[in-house]
């Protein structure tokens, strides 16, 4: 797990959208997917259940 990881989790959650998080992070919305995709990986659970996060 790293921080910036968590960062983009913290983002993704305030925000409640990908694109969102990945502006404010001045990432892709792809780089936002797969950090938060390797986070799930390795916690072994989804991070966005029930959510319309895209």
């Amino acid at each position: 797990m790293e921080m910036s990881q968590l960062k983009t989790f913290r983002a993704v959650a305030e925000t409640l959208n990908f694109t969102r998080a990945a502006e404010r992070l001045h990432l892709t919305q792809s780089a936002v997917s797969h950090q938060i995709k390797a986070l799930e990986e390795e916690l072994g659970e989804p991070l966005f259940i029930g959510q319309s996060v895209a």
